[in-house]
């Protein structure tokens, strides 16, 4: 699959676009310079079901008042959803911190793997993500290999994804 991104959408070809109502401007003067790693499943632990991207539309009844989303979602198949333009802010870091910046969201990009901490990812996740970083480093400039991050990383003591089972050496080469 040859992948691309379309700099005035700010969108992922061929990624499937489901747009969510969790999106707002990013606030004046920040760039984006940081993607920020996760990893989802719902029910937890189970894979290929659609609450992900019912939690992420807000049609997930027992979350409905969790507004959340993700610039990118990435299934175990290789299947990959955009919730949110990248030009955009996405609602997927919460409270915070890096580097001396709070609010992550306001200059970060978020991409979701489908899986858990302690569950291996699956190939097809690593090479698109691999991808997926490159084009993104060369469409936002101001991403370096440092501000290539974890959830854990920005919210530590709070989140632990993406988890021991992420190999980071494979996306850091």
């Amino acid at each position: 699959m040859s992948l691309y991104i379309d700099a005035q959408n700010g969108l992922l070809i061929p990624a499937r676009f489901v747009a969510s109502p969790n999106v707002n401007t990013r606030p004046d003067g920040k760039r984006i310079n940081m993607i920020v790693i996760h990893n989802i499943s719902l029910p937890p632990g189970q894979f290929g079901t659609e609450e992900v991207t019912q939690l992420f539309l807000n049609q997930l009844e027992s979350m409905k008042d969790l507004k959340v989303s993700a610039h990118l979602f990435i299934r175990r198949t290789g299947e990959i959803l955009q919730f949110v333009p990248f030009h955009l802010r996405a609602w997927h870091a919460g409270v915070s911190f890096f580097e001396g910046e709070e609010n992550c969201n306001d200059f970060s990009i978020g991409i979701e793997l489908e899986g858990t901490d302690a569950l291996p990812y699956q190939d097809i996740q690593y090479q698109l993500l691999n991808e997926i970083i490159m084009l993104l480093k060369s469409t936002y400039p101001d991403i370096t290999d440092n501000r290539i991050v974890g959830h854990s990383d920005i919210a530590p003591g709070r989140k632990t994804d993406p988890g021991p089972a992420f190999e980071w050496e494979r996306i850091r080469q």
